[in-house]
C-alpha cells in the first residue's frame, strides 16, 4: 500500500493507492484556503480511513518533489519524510509536473506530445516536455512564458500557465491543475524518474542569509 501527498501548489492532494500497477484506493484534497500545514495531515488519516487500511499498512510512501513555493512544498516532504522515518518505510520523490502530464494522458488521451506549465511566481512558469502517454521527456525548467513559448514551439500546454499567461500559450489543454486522483494514478501508472525526496525548487529562495553586521563606532 502505497501513500502519497503533495504540496507544490495551493491545493494540499493526498492519496492511497494498492501499490504501482494497481488501483486507486482513495483521494483527499484541501480546496487551497487552509495552509498546508493545517490540512496534511488531516487528509491523509481520512484518506487511509477512506481505504480501509491502517497507517502500519503502508509500505512505502511517495512524494511530489516540485518545482513550487519553498514553504508549501517542504511540508508534503517533511510529512513524508517524518511518517517514512517512524514507519520504517521508504520514501520516493516525484517530479510534481508529472501529476499534471499522466492526469492529461488519461483523462484527454492526446495523439501528440505536449508540455506542463504552472504558475512559479514571479512572472514566471515551471515547465516540461511529454510525450503522449505523459511520459517526461524534458524539464523542468523555470523561466519567463514568453521565453518558455518559444521552447515549446507550439506545443499544446496544460496546467495553470495558459489560464495565466493566454498570450504565450494559447494552445491550451485540460486539466489546469493537479489533482489528488492524478496524484495516485502517477503512483499506479508510474513510470518516470524516482527522485529523492528533496525539494526540487529550481531557483534560489527570495529571502537572503543576513550578511556580517557591520560595527558601530562611537
Amino acid at each position: 500500500m502505497l501513500l502519497a501527498i503533495d504540496t507544490s501548489s495551493p491545493t494540499t492532494l493526498v492519496g492511497v493507492s494498492s501499490g504501482t500497477g494497481g488501483s486507486v484506493l482513495a483521494t483527499r484534497e484541501s480546496d487551497g484556503t487552509g495552509g498546508h500545514e493545517r490540512v496534511v495531515a488531516v487528509l491523509i488519516r481520512q484518506a487511509l480511513v477512506d481505504a480501509g487500511i491502517d497507517v502500519s499498512d503502508l509500505t512505502g510512501i511517495v512524494c511530489g518533489v516540485g518545482p513550487g513555493p519553498f514553504t508549501g512544498l517542504r511540508v508534503g516532504i517533511m510529512s513524508a519524510v517524518t511518517f517514512g522515518r517512524a514507519l520504517g518505510i521508504a520514501v520516493t520523490g516525484v517530479c510534481s509536473l508529472d501529476i499534471i502530464a499522466v492526469q492529461a494522458a488519461r483523462e484527454i488521451s492526446p495523439s501528440d506530445a505536449f508540455a506542463v506549465a504552472t504558475d512559479a511566481r514571479r512572472r514566471e512558469v515551471y515547465w516540461a516536455k511529454y510525450s503522449a502517454a505523459g511520459r517526461r521527456s524534458d524539464g523542468p525548467f523555470v523561466g519567463p512564458p514568453i521565453d518558455v513559448a518559444r521552447e515549446l514551439s507550439g506545443l499544446a500546454v496544460a496546467g495553470s500557465g495558459p489560464v495565466m499567461y493566454p498570450e504565450s500559450f494559447p494552445k491550451s489543454m485540460q486539466p489546469g491543475r493537479a489533482t489528488a486522483r492524478g496524484l495516485a494514478a502517477l503512483v499506479v501508472d508510474f513510470g518516470g524518474d524516482v527522485l529523492p525526496p528533496v525539494p526540487l525548487y529550481l531557483r534560489d529562495p527570495d529571502a537572503a542569509v543576513p550578511g556580517v553586521r557591520k560595527r558601530v563606532t562611537q
